[in-house]
């Protein structure tokens, strides 16, 4: 159930991306563009999207299993440090040059397009750097 649950969630989560325009580089790079043609129109996708989570977020703090019994496991809240602002600064300048984020990357990947299968190769690559740096810093 739980695979089939998810496949789900991936699905209507990549819908919701592609309707909302957060797929499309040309229209998130219209909204970062904050000194020229600004696009204002996924401000209002951010803020609905949390809208539609502080419900379900408040009531999951307030448990400690899913509704599929699986235990649950939110994010402790915990100061900011290196790591966190680095990787945030790493995926802003990234979001900023190409337009595209992990999620969207993925859901625009089947359609070949040359920029989506550049952004997930680099996004692998620096996945697996990230991985044998973490590797080394363990032994």
């Amino acid at each position: 159930m739980r695979p089939l649950t998810a496949l789900l969630a991936g699905l209507l989560f990549g819908l919701g991306l592609l309707l909302s325009g957060m797929a499309n580089p040309a229209k998130v790079l219209g909204f970062l563009d904050l000194a020229g043609a600004w696009d204002p129109s996924l401000l209002l996708v951010m803020v609905g999207a949390i809208g539609v989570a502080a419900a379900p977020m408040a009531w999951a703090r307030g448990r400690s299993r899913s509704l599929l019994g699986a235990a649950m496991r939110l994010p402790a809240g915990r100061e900011p440090d290196r790591r966190l602002i680095g990787g945030s600064l790493l995926f802003g300048i990234g979001w900023g040059v190409a337009g595209i984020c992990p999620g969207p990357a993925l859901v625009i990947l089947p359609s070949g397009q040359g920029q989506a299968v550049l952004f997930v190769l680099a996004m692998l690559a620096g996945m697996l750097v990230f991985s044998v740096q973490q590797r080394r810093r363990r032994t």
